[in-house]
């Protein structure tokens, strides 16, 4: 009798441990398939939720350039661990400012920003900071606001190799001088670089700038028109022409062409674009400005996580500079950019792999 009471506690003990172990299993997750909607990192899967997050902003990715600064900045982030956005606005200053706001519902750490109009940026730029956003101005500047890291090349340096090289071919006669968009500080900054070389010599009465003239949102088919017109009002008299950019020269030198002026008058340029760089072997272009966007937006990628990880922009290495904008001296990275001509395009632009042989030259 004392057995069977003793084998029946044991089994009472028994019965009680199984019932807790299955309660305690019970609250348990059914299965691995809910890992996702944790926070919780399973070995080789990586923990999404520590990830940066990137916010990109570009103002189009019609221009050769874009597609570049994209692929490159999208690259190197990730390579670094970071997710990236990416939003281009087609060159509206209204869409971009929705794709900025709908970036920053997204729950990005950190805004590249390349604004379309350099003056309402500011407003984006307030309404990142309200949500704990740090801002990155890439490319071109955002004017009156407290932007916290601006990345460029020396655009202001960009005039001046232009304007030193056209006067340097072109020391006497008439000019007809354009910019880029009015809404792009860039613009302003490439003019006033160039007309360091410009002004004097009009000054002295060596140069006569005939034209002088911004074009609206730095459109070929807009530079084309005035360029018609400035060889209209001026009965085709014309020794230098001062073009912002590849794109403007490509509308500029069209106008020329329809006047049977196409290389016998210097046209500088911007951007390196595969169009540009081909008029220049043909010899309707005389220049161009590289700057290696690949250096640019890994640049920028690498400072955007570092950025986004906690570390504050007195502690980047690799800040160079301070560029006003109007209401701060911003901290700068500043690039350096690089002339093009028929001399050193092989070089510059074919050895570094921005473009094949066969691209420049046709496969002939």
């Amino acid at each position: 009798m004392r057995n069977f009471k003793r084998v029946l506690a044991l089994l009472t003990v028994f019965i009680l441990l199984v019932g807790v172990m299955a309660g305690c299993a019970s609250n348990q997750p059914a299965s691995s398939s809910n890992d996702a909607n944790t926070n919780v990192s399973n070995g080789s899967n990586d923990n999404k939720s520590d990830k940066v997050k990137i916010g990109l902003s570009l103002p189009t990715l019609r221009e050769e350039r874009y597609p570049r600064d994209r692929e490159a900045f999208t690259q190197k982030a990730e390579l670094l661990g970071a997710e990236v956005l990416v939003q281009a606005a087609n060159n509206d200053e209204n869409l971009q400012s929705n794709q900025v706001e709908n970036l920053l519902t997204q729950g990005i750490d950190v805004l590249v920003l390349d604004p379309q109009n350099a003056d309402s940026a500011a407003s984006l730029v307030d309404e990142a900071h309200k949500a704990g956003v740090k801002v990155i101005s890439y490319d071109r500047l955002i004017k009156n606001t407290d932007v916290d890291l601006y990345i460029s090349f020396d655009n202001e340096k960009v005039g001046e190799l232009q304007g030193e090289f056209l006067t340097n071919l072109v020391p006497k006669g008439i000019y007809y001088v354009f910019a880029g968009a009015p809404t792009d500080n860039n613009a302003t900054l490439f003019k006033q670089g160039a007309m360091k070389y410009i002004q004097p010599l009009a000054d002295k009465g060596d140069i006569k700038i005939a034209y002088n003239q911004a074009i609206k949102d730095w459109q070929p088919e807009e530079a084309m028109k005035l360029m018609e017109n400035a060889l209209t009002a001026n009965d085709n008299e014309v020794d230098a022409v001062l073009a912002p950019n590849d794109g403007t020269a490509g509308g500029i030198i069209q106008a020329l062409a329809a006047q049977g002026l196409a290389g016998k008058v210097p046209v500088t340029g911007q951007d390196a674009e595969l169009a540009a760089i081909k008029r220049i072997v043909a010899g309707t272009q005389s220049m161009t400005i590289f700057k290696d966007v690949r250096a640019e937006a890994e640049k920028a990628a690498e400072l955007a996580v570092q950025m986004a990880q906690g570390k504050e922009v007195s502690e980047l290495a690799d800040v160079n500079g301070k560029t006003d904008n109007g209401k701060i001296e911003v901290p700068s990275v500043l690039l350096t950019p690089v002339v093009i001509t028929k001399d050193n395009l092989d070089k510059e632009l074919i050895e570094s792999g921005w473009f094949t042989k066969e691209q420049v030259y046709g496969s002939n």
